[in-house]
């Protein structure tokens, strides 16, 4: 969630979007002219900017280069009609996070307003440093190991350089706090940091993503649009598990890297560009190369300086400074009091081997400060989160499931019907729900946390399934 402000002259539109923006949780503030909507800014920034480029007086791509120079991390997205994209198309080269066409569907709109809160969380979110964990932010890397010493050391070295990065290391082992931290500390720090997950977007898509395309390059394609590495100009382009991008696209980044240009779709000039890529992977690159899916002389290109993140398993002396720290930061998020992490529950962490890395540590302690109540986090409640620790506890857990497969075979004997499996799922997710609320004693944004929901989905939820919450919530 976060506060957004409506530039645009238009009454009804701002109303609007006020009301559908506010159903999502986010706060609107809003402005009728360009001067007044860089005045809201410079008084108090908000998260996100919403201006339509036709604007009285002062006109929107005016009022984006006026916030740019304000708070050059803040994204904006730029509403236009038809009749002016190539303007939006400028401002979106200059910096601007995209643009959209009026009259845009709000679908896509809200899924846009989303990835652009995203965006300017990753980019003006601090990431510490802090040995001791003593730092309760949500972006904070910390450990003392001799394996976390050699990131700080190699983090320090490689972010005043513009040498393209390769981050390695298993997942959850915090890839993209490291990627941010040497953006943060290189000198393109106010300029676009832009993140493309190479796995999230379809194959058909992601070339159009990164590069961008030319009216008429295919079906669908009615005007120019720029890509996320041309939008990215003069800043960071952070390339999410390359180890998985196509191979037809591996070619078009070894040009990137090799000549500083590229080539929308459907064009036939080579477009300059200057990105600095850093690029993460979890996968085994040298396997890749051996099985003929990833290109050796992109391979070499990538690896001009490679940082490889140690799992958690091999630097279980961080464990307890992890610890406290999660525990830390969730009940300052949480807004929950905890007397802290007994002996016997910080042995129970110590033991355990982690897969999933510190993603799953703090995952863990999250969910067992809720389960604690108020008191000492104990060995009962880190049992309770982390399954499989012992194979008596995997068999423990096998049977405390066959209550819910016995019901599940009394239902399906006796049903018959094409909406048994729907009717199942929202019975089930029923009762989930319902225990989230009481284990959290009725408090909606801390079930959200719990049930990994956003606090509007719930909602949506308690009422499609007529839950009735009678416990006094105290904190929302």
């Amino acid at each position: 969630m976060g506060t957004i402000l409506i530039i645009d002259d238009d009454a009804q539109l701002r109303n609007s979007f006020e009301k559908v923006l506010s159903m999502e949780g986010h706060t609107v503030r809003s402005a009728a002219t360009g001067e007044a909507g860089v005045d809201s800014v410079g008084e108090d920034a908000p998260d996100l900017v919403i201006v339509d480029l036709r604007l009285p007086g002062m006109d929107g791509l005016k009022t984006f280069q006026k916030i740019q120079e304000l708070d050059p991390k803040l994204p904006v997205i730029i509403m236009t009609a038809y009749g002016t994209t190539e303007t939006a198309i400028e401002a979106t080269k200059l910096g601007a996070f995209d643009y959209v066409l009026k009259p845009f569907d709000i679908p896509d709109m809200l899924a846009m307003i989303q990835k652009a809160l995203a965006a300017g969380r990753l980019m003006r979110s601090p990431v510490h440093m802090d040995e001791l964990g003593k730092e309760a932010g949500a972006d904070v890397i910390c450990g003392r190991s001799k394996a976390m010493q050699e990131v700080y050391k190699a983090i320090g070295l490689v972010a005043p350089t513009d040498a393209t990065v390769l981050i390695r290391g298993e997942s959850g082992t915090g890839k993209e706090l490291v990627a941010r931290a040497i953006y943060q500390h290189s000198a393109r720090r106010n300029r676009p940091f832009l993140v493309i997950n190479c796995v999230a977007i379809p194959e058909t898509l992601l070339e159009s993503e990164l590069f961008g395309y030319e009216k008429g390059a295919f079906t669908g394609a009615i005007n120019r649009r720029v890509g996320k590495i041309e939008q990215a100009n003069g800043g960071t382009i952070f390339l999410d598990e390359i180890g998985d991008m196509p191979f037809s696209i591996q070619s078009k980044i070894l040009r990137l890297l090799q000549e500083k240009s590229i080539e929308r779709l459907g064009g036939r000039s080579p477009i300059p560009v200057d990105v600095r890529v850093i690029a993460v992977t979890n996968r085994d690159l040298e396997a890749a190369l051996a099985d003929g899916r990833f290109r050796e002389d992109l391979y070499y290109r990538l690896k001009v300086v490679t940082l490889t993140l140690p799992p958690l398993r091999e630097r279980g002396g961080d464990i307890p400074i992890l610890a406290d720290h999660f525990l830390k930061r969730f009940m300052k998020e949480m807004n929950l009091n905890c007397p802290g992490i007994s002996d016997a529950a910080m042995a129970a962490l110590e033991k355990y081997s982690w897969p999933g890395n510190v993603r799953e540590l703090a995952n863990t302690i999250q969910k067992a400060l809720i389960f604690s109540r108020g008191a000492p986090i104990g060995a009962d409640e880190i049992m309770q989160v982390v399954k499989g620790v012992a194979p008596a506890d995997a068999l423990a857990a096998e049977q405390d499931d066959e209550p819910v497969r016995h019901w599940i075979r009394s239902v399906l004997q006796a049903s018959i019907g094409d909406n048994v499996f729907n009717d199942m799922a929202d019975r089930f997710a029923k009762h989930l729900i319902s225990e989230a609320l009481n284990i959290t004693g009725g408090n909606r944004s801390q079930a959200a946390r719990l049930l990994g929901l956003s606090r509007p989905t719930l909602l949506a939820k308690i009422d499609k399934y007529g839950i009735k919450i009678e416990t006094a919530v105290k904190s929302e």
